[in-house]
């Protein structure tokens, strides 16, 4: 899926000749925690989010600091961040030069994005438009969609297990040659060892995913690697 499959294409901005109480206010009334922010021609030129507005002299939360700290910190930085909580114009508080996407964008690049530098939204923009706006409630809702509205047909013992083992067989983690797979009525019976306790859990979700499955039994032992005792599927002792 791409970023024009679950944007959101009617995007609430604000200019940045715009207050920050208007901006506050829009937010408020709208229940987000965001805004774009162009120019007169629909520019993308920031972001401004409700972290932008946590410290503000109106409610006296200004960032503080003793004499040596600030002596350190430089006037430079001092002067901007005086610009910061004491600007009523958005042009002056708002996070310049956002990251963006194009609308042909992989979901999976803005996952990427989002999780690389921990943010919430990204504008879509189409050259330097603001076309859009994706965020993580996005994200959800195509999650939502995907999920299957039917029940997964009947499928044969065989067939079951066959797409089990090729699922396992892509996946590095899966220790494939250790691992026995048997299918009865739908249930699956996974037997074997494991040299990591984590690859347990992973194998059964691998297996609740095959269509037709209807329960799954766990058998799997873990060989402990540095004491070589064998631990059960409930966490019981085997071996010592």
């Amino acid at each position: 899926m791409k970023v024009n499959d679950v944007m959101t294409r009617k995007v609430l901005s604000i200019e940045q000749n715009g207050t920050v109480l208007q901006a506050v206010h829009s937010m408020l009334l709208n229940k987000i925690s965001g805004l774009p922010v162009v120019n007169e021609d629909g520019v993308l030129v920031g972001m401004v989010t409700e972290g932008d507005f946590l410290r503000r002299t109106e409610m006296k939360t200004e960032r503080r600091r003793p004499r040596w700290l600030e002596f350190l910190v430089g006037p430079g930085r001092l002067a901007d961040e005086y610009v910061h909580t004491h600007a009523r114009k958005i042009g002056d508080v708002m996070t310049p030069d956002p990251y963006t996407v194009a609308e042909d964008t992989p979901l999976e690049d803005v996952v990427q994005l989002m999780e690389k530098h921990r943010i919430k939204r990204l504008p879509v923009v189409r050259g330097k438009l603001l076309v859009g706006i994706v965020s993580r409630a996005n994200l959800l809702h195509a999650l939502a969609s995907l999920a299957p509205s039917a029940p997964a047909p009947l499928a044969t013992d065989g067939a079951i297990r066959e797409r089990l083992l090729k699922e396992l067989e892509h996946e590095k983690w899966a220790p494939i040659a250790s691992l026995n797979v048997v299918v009865r009525d739908g249930v699956v019976e996974l037997w074997g060892t494991i040299s990591d306790e984590r690859e347990r859990q992973a194998i059964i979700v691998a297996a609740q995913n095959i269509p037709g499955v209807k329960d799954v039994q766990d058998h799997i032992v873990w060989v402990e690697p540095t004491t070589g005792m064998v631990i059960g599927a409930k966490g019981e002792v085997l071996a010592p």
